[in-house]
This record gives C-alpha cells, structure tokens and sequence, in this order.
C-alpha cells in the first residue's frame, strides 16, 4: 500500500506549531545564552513586563528640571518630551542597551518613543500645507570612538522611531544625519556647568547640509542636565534651523526629587515660519 504525502499544516495547526517552534528556539537560546531582564534581573525573559510598564507613561514635558535649558526668565531653551523618569529600572536598561550590547531592546524603547513622538506632533506647527518642507529628526550625534565601541548609534533606532511616531501624527517628517561631535571628555558624573564647557565647540552641523529654514526636532536618549540638547541646539541655530521640540526616552528627576514637568513653563523655541539665525 502506497504512502501518503505528508499533510500540509492547515491555518489551524499553524498557529499552535509556530508557537511551538518559537518557544523551543527560545528555550534553546536561553541554554546556550542566559537571558535576563535588562531592568530587574529576572531570568528568562528580556523586558519583563512589570519593567515594560515604566515605558508605557503619558510623554510629558521635562525640560523644566535640565539645569542647561533653562533661560532664567520663565522660559526654557526648547520643550523636551519623554515618557519615563531615568530611574530603577528605566535606567538599568537604558545603561544595558547602550553599554552591555542589548539591542534586543531596540524594540520596547522604539515603541515608547514612537508614542512620544505622536503625541508631540500635536504641539507642533502645521508642516503640512503647500511649501513646507517635512521635519527633519535629528539623532544627537555619538563621537566616533563610541559608535566603534558600540558597534553602532543606539539613538538612532529612537530617531527612526520618532519619525514614524510624528507622522502617525500627521506630521510629515523624515530623518536627518546632519550634525557631528569631535571626541572629547566623558560627560558622565560632570555638572552642567561642566557638561557645557566639555562640549563647547564639539557638535557642528554638516557643511553640505542644506538646514537655513528648516524645522527641527532632536532626539536624545536620556535628558540629564540639557548640556547635550543645548549643544546640538546651538549648531543647528547657526545653520539657519529652527529646532521646535526635543524628544527623549528618559529624563532624571529633578535634583529637588519634585518635577515641574507639566507645568505652564514657556519654551523659546522659535514661532512657525521663523528660522534662527546663528
């Protein structure tokens, strides 16, 4: 008696078998390479979700408690959005995906930020009648000597998710590679004062990039004293840019350990259809 052909698996086995094979592969990966969850520690499982809560916040204002944006006459430098405070878990992760090669949370991270990004597109000028060039999305820019210790730009993956973040809010936005940084000390565990004064004259806009005019929103990981944001702020002004908001994952909490975020706290950044003149 002849054999039959093997069955094709049909849309109802195809499910269960494919949850199946995912499970085996992740268990043997799992044996082969201990996983742990970046935020707590806990075995078997990359972004737990007790973690993954911390991400899933209101984006707020937090620009009121970076000592580097603040203009010291009620106003701030430029808005800045995130959606988690860069504490416990949030800042375990963050230091793991930077720093420890964790790319697997490029995933959860770009979600947040993508929501972020949507919800600042309410706050921004209309960019979608006709002679309005898209927002351009800014990465703030990695020395040469980290993307070679990293592998790769980490902000970049937030940048990405931030443009499509701003056009599900019906902004029409594209990335931008348009700013550098020179190599200079590390920032982390300086003040702001001397977060500034370390990067004087080290972020510079491209020479062929064509910004005069254009709108601007930057991209950061972590918001910590603003020292970073002012900087690339400053080299993008002097190229004719206006910058409109900034965007980040996490902010630290203010110094006082009470934010001001939410509060009616006036940014400087320029009105519609007025670039900054460096």
């Amino acid at each position: 008696m002849p054999c039959e052909p093997p069955t094709a698996p049909t849309p109802e086995t195809r499910s269960p078998l494919r949850t199946l094979l995912v499970a085996a592969c992740h268990d043997l990966v799992g044996l082969v390479v201990p996983v742990a969850c970046a935020g707590c520690g806990r075995p078997d499982v990359t972004w737990c979700p007790p973690c993954a809560a911390t991400l899933r916040g209101a984006a707020v204002r937090r620009d009121h408690d970076a000592g580097r944006l603040d203009l010291l006459d009620g106003r701030t430098l430029l808005p800045v959005w995130a959606p988690a405070v860069f504490v416990g878990p949030v800042r375990h992760a963050v230091s793991a995906w930077k720093d420890g090669g964790r790319s697997d949370l490029d995933r959860p991270f770009a979600a947040a930020t993508r929501r972020t990004g949507a919800a600042v597109a309410a706050h921004l000028p209309d960019a979608t009648g006709a002679g309005h060039l898209p927002v351009l999305v800014v990465a703030v820019p990695s020395t040469a000597a980290a993307r070679r210790r990293r592998g790769r730009a980490p902000v970049d993956a937030l940048a990405a998710a931030v443009t499509a973040g701003l056009r599900d809010g019906g902004v029409p936005a594209v990335r931008a590679r348009v700013l550098r940084r020179s190599a200079g000390p590390d920032l982390a565990g300086l003040t702001a004062r001397a977060r500034g004064a370390a990067l004087a004259g080290r972020v510079r806009a491209h020479r062929a990039a064509r910004l005069r005019g254009r709108w601007v929103v930057l991209v950061d990981d972590v918001l910590t004293t603003g020292a970073t944001l002012a900087a690339c702020h400053a080299a993008l002004a002097a190229a004719g840019a206006s910058v409109l908001a900034g965007v980040a994952l996490a902010a630290t909490p203010a110094p006082s350990g009470r934010s001001t975020a939410g509060s009616s706290v006036r940014s400087s950044a320029p009105r519609p259809g007025h670039a900054e003149e460096g």
